[in-house]
């Protein structure tokens, strides 16, 4: 508890201690009234105060007006021990609800514990603590065991193992050494690193994803939008519903029914209406439900950008994935080479050389199957054409490396290759040269996850990629996927995702998952935009709508489910805070519920309902 809550815990114990005694005395009259008023006022004081205010910044409704007029009411018409009773239980219910709202922010700043208080420079020979924020770019930091990374960067001298929970969501550490990027947020656990800083610390990783939860409550749901006005609209007509319980039926009484007013009965039938028709519940209990539900996600590496984000999620019935670097490893290796009027080392080295200037993974893997330094002082006029390939001049010679496509666009006859897997045709000159097969592996729990999304009741998940059609068809079959678009451009992309968008109903909505690079223009025009594995990468965390940090695709049925549940509790919530409030106002505006009832409704219901909004934290078995 913080001293703010202690305060108040220590205001309810006496008030308690004294409202229980002075039940007991045989006391009447003034003096009564003069010793009830003092647990009243130690208790109610700062609700009087805020109403107040209310009022004299003319925003009169809100639950602090309500606790006002019903507690004074009570207390004007004699019943001290109600009156003091309502305020106590209300002030004893807001207590619990600030204290579950600042355990569930502890909880997840426990588990968002990745902010560094500082980071080592050398200076002067000696190693100095400084603000992460001071570190400039291109500085050498030390990292001890047990200390966290603070900023991005390349180790330079060192290796050990990272644990990088905080982040992921998984237990099993990274291993790092000298020539790797590390990003902030992980923890060294083994060895010394030395590492070079490659982004200020505001542009972090670490920096992003604590941006990104911090503004995470700032995007709110429809049910939440709906409950805020809701609650606007609600206060006021409770409030002249309840000045009308207390004046109608008692000049129906006198003028139409010859009986007496019995104004007093009905005055606190209407201060009870006043007590059991505080919003409280729902006003607290939705917004912490979602706050709960990002938190408990964030935990498990999921990060949801906004609470209007995880209601989408819950809806979403179609999953269309991009296939390389999601699906599969995006490690691509040279698993074939055919060459036509060249020898096999001939066809690799033009194919390495003209590629040598893209960092696309295909470019990668020919470099890595040519094994030796490329010296780029050989390579001239170099063109990419975007979805089909690259052509360059190497010693002179102008040497095309792509898909069948670039050679078709070049006007070059070629011998299709049978074999599975994306095929780099190679023409040196104008002529043929032969086809390099390079082939992708998919990720260990691929199919599981495709299993995992059904299950989860997904009915159609769809797969978009720019490879041959053999290589798609074979993906999907593999996997389980239900369609397929092979041969794609980037912009084809953004189609296909239109096309399936008209297709679908309104109710139902479609994620797509990418792994940021070259996704953003899809991601933002899908539904809700899920970027896979986007450790270390800003384009990912910028584009996306939900981040998952590391590359498992199972991650992806788990943020459904974790949404579902979360939407089902906030759901749980309305319907038992409505239904409640609706059956105890229509009992006491006939009589049957007094001030303990009401109490009932107002503190026990905001008390079960913030209990069960924290559920939404615990997802790990989910």
């Amino acid at each position: 508890m913080n001293k703010k809550q202690k305060k108040v815990l220590i205001r309810i114990v006496i008030s308690a201690v004294l409202l229980v005694i002075l039940s007991q005395l045989p006391i009447e009259g003034w003096l009564r009234f003069a010793l009830f008023m003092i647990p009243y006022l130690i208790i109610g004081y700062d609700i009087l105060k805020k109403a107040g205010k209310g009022i004299m910044n003319r925003q009169v409704f809100d639950e602090n007006f309500l606790m006002a007029v019903a507690t004074v009411g009570a207390i004007l018409l004699g019943d001290y021990k109600e009156g003091t009773a309502v305020m106590l239980f209300y002030q004893i219910g807001e207590l619990f609800q600030s204290y579950a709202v600042g355990k569930s922010r502890r909880n997840i700043s426990e588990l968002m514990d990745i902010r560094p208080d500082y980071a080592n420079v050398e200076r002067d020979g000696e190693l100095v603590q400084v603000d992460p924020d001071e570190v400039e770019i291109g500085t050498v930091i030390l990292v001890k065991p047990g200390e966290k990374i603070p900023i991005d960067g390349v180790v330079t001298e060192g290796s050990s193992s990272l644990n990088t929970s905080a982040l992921t969501g998984e237990s099993l550490p990274r291993n790092a050494k000298a020539g790797d990027e590390v990003i902030s947020g992980c923890i060294n656990m083994t060895g010394l690193l030395k590492i070079e800083t490659t982004k200020e610390f505001g542009e972090s990783t670490v920096s992003k994803i604590l941006e990104l939860v911090e503004n995470s409550s700032s995007r709110k749901s429809r049910s939440e939008n709906f409950i805020s006005k809701f609650a606007r609209v609600y206060t006021p007509a409770v409030c002249y519903g309840a000045v009308a319980l207390a004046v109608l039926p008692p000049l129906v009484r006198m003028l139409f029914m010859g009986l007496p007013a019995d104004l007093g009965t009905w005055i606190y039938r209407a201060l009870t209406f006043l007590v059991i028709s505080c919003p409280c519940a729902l006003v607290i209990s939705i917004p912490l439900s979602f706050f709960a539900g990002i938190g408990g996600a964030s935990k498990e590496g999921v990060l949801v950008k906004g609470s209007n984000y995880l209601e989408t999620l819950s809806q979403t019935k179609y999953v269309v994935f991009d296939k390389t670097g999601t699906m599969t490893q995006g490690v691509f290796e040279v698993s074939g080479i055919y060459p036509e009027g060249l020898t096999k080392e001939e066809l690799i080295e033009a194919a390495a050389y003209a590629e040598s200037f893209s960092s696309h993974p295909i470019s990668k893997s020919l470099q890595k199957a040519y094994g030796r330094d490329i010296d780029k002082n050989r390579v001239s006029d170099v063109t990419e054409i975007s979805g089909k390939g690259v052509t360059a001049k190497v010693d002179g010679r102008l040497v095309a490396a792509g898909n069948g496509k670039l050679l078709k666009h070049l006007g070059i006859a070629y011998t299709e290759c049978d074999q599975i897997g994306t095929q780099v045709y190679v023409a040196v000159d104008g002529v043929f040269a032969g086809c390099i097969v390079i082939s992708d592996l998919l990720k260990p729990h691929a199919k599981e996850a495709i299993a995992a999304l059904k299950k989860a009741g997904i009915t159609k998940t769809v797969m978009l990629t720019g490879d041959t059609k053999k290589v798609a068809d074979s993906v999907a079959s593999e996997l389980g996927i239900s369609e397929v678009h092979s041969e794609l451009l980037p912009a084809d992309k953004v189609t296909r995702v239109e096309e399936l968008l008209a297709q679908k109903s309104e109710k139902e909505k479609l994620a797509f998952v990418g792994d940021g690079i070259n996704d953003a223009p899809v991601l933002s025009r899908a539904d809700i935009g899920i970027a896979m594995g986007a450790l270390g990468s800003d384009a990912a965390i910028e584009a996306a709508d939900v981040v998952l940090m590391d590359d498992d695709p199972l991650k992806i049925a788990k943020a459904i489910r974790i949404s579902r549940k979360c939407i089902r509790i906030v759901y749980e919530n309305i319907y038992f805070a409505i239904a409640i409030k609706i059956i105890c106002l229509f009992l006491g505006a006939v009589g049957v519920a007094n001030m303990w009832v009401a109490i009932f409704a107002d503190v026990g219901v905001m008390v079960i309902a913030v209990l069960n909004a924290i559920r939404a934290l615990f997802v790990k078995r989910l």
